[in-house]
């Protein structure tokens, strides 16, 4: 049994003269969400069509839960749902019958049981029997992931799947998302939505230009986990001894800003407590103390303006 989800392996995509994907690897956890990022343009949809055998690979391979789709084709495609596109269905037709017709397309047998299983899983029950002319979009999108996760895919691929939701719609996909995660499906998600990406996923990739310029946990990259150095801002009473307080103890350099009153520091949880006794001890009053949350918005931008920044110096 394989550890992981989905393996991409140096997956390459040439168009005659042109690289649109170059080289890119990664894997996608059992039981995680993992985000797919990267600027209008980048190479992210061409990489999830390409998992999803929409299009040819120029090089490289995919790996589903063990199977590689080039030597085990029908058993990997088994093991993936997908919704690469908006989920389209009849819609003069009632979401059941939507989803039983594909269920009757399906190579395996799905059981009445496993529909309304999937149907209860996204929260339809009240209006399965309704046409999906009615429906919201959110509602359609639900429907979708119930008809990609018929088959009992190990992996979700799902493609800009909160375009066009409200606030609510995205909010309740989310938590569809974690409870599916929490299941142990294992999801990868593309969207421009950094926000979101932030509250939906446990790790993930950014791309740019077709290449793969940085992967790792979102606590690493937004400051979260217990360890993380993040940014925090003293209001005091007195900045002069403040200042000269950090310097006497070798913490100078980690100051990032100041002002007349607030000076704000690099620092992890342990540090804040030592700073406040040593201000206290030396009668400076400390009126408030403030992490400021780093956001991905903040890291995506960082990273991706790096080599302009470069370029620049």
């Amino acid at each position: 049994m394989s550890r992981y989800a989905l393996e991409v392996k140096n997956l390459t995509k040439k168009i005659g003269s042109k690289t649109i994907v170059k080289d890119v690897s990664f894997e996608v956890e059992k039981g995680e969400i993992f985000g797919l990022l990267g600027p209008n343009g980048a190479g992210k949809t061409t990489i999830i069509r390409m998992i999803v055998n929409l299009i040819n690979r120029t090089g490289g391979s995919v790996i589903i839960n063990g199977h590689n789709l080039d030597d085990s084709f029908k058993t990997a495609m088994s093991e993936m749902g997908a919704i690469v596109e908006n989920p389209e269905f009849y819609k003069y037709m009632s979401g059941y019958k939507n989803i039983k017709h594909y269920a009757n397309m399906a190579t395996r047998t799905i059981t009445k049981e496993r529909i309304e299983e999937m149907v209860s899983l996204v929260g339809l029950n009240e209006a399965i029997h309704n046409k999906v002319k009615t429906y919201s979009l959110g509602m359609r999108q639900r429907l979708g992931v119930a008809q990609a996760l018929l088959h009992e895919p190990s992996l979700l691929i799902l493609d800009e799947p909160t375009n066009g939701l409200d606030p609510q719609g995205i909010r309740e996909f989310r938590d569809y998302l974690r409870l599916l995660a929490n299941n142990g499906i294992s999801v990868v998600v593309s969207s421009h939505l950094l926000s979101e990406m932030q509250l939906m996923c446990d790790r993930f990739a950014i791309i740019e230009k077709g290449e793969l310029i940085h992967i790792s946990t979102m606590n690493e990259s937004v400051g979260t986990g217990e360890e993380a150095l993040r940014e925090y801002a003293f209001e005091v009473s007195d900045m002069d001894a403040a200042l000269a307080i950090l310097e006497e103890n070798e913490l100078s350099g980690k100051v990032l800003k100041k002002n007349a009153t607030e000076v704000s520091l690099s620092i992890g949880k342990e540090e804040v407590a030592k700073i406040n006794r040593l201000f206290v001890q030396q009668n400076i009053d400390v009126y408030g103390i403030v992490m400021l949350k780093a956001t991905l918005e903040d890291r995506f931008l960082e990273l991706t303006n790096k080599d302009k920044k470069e370029q620049m110096v």
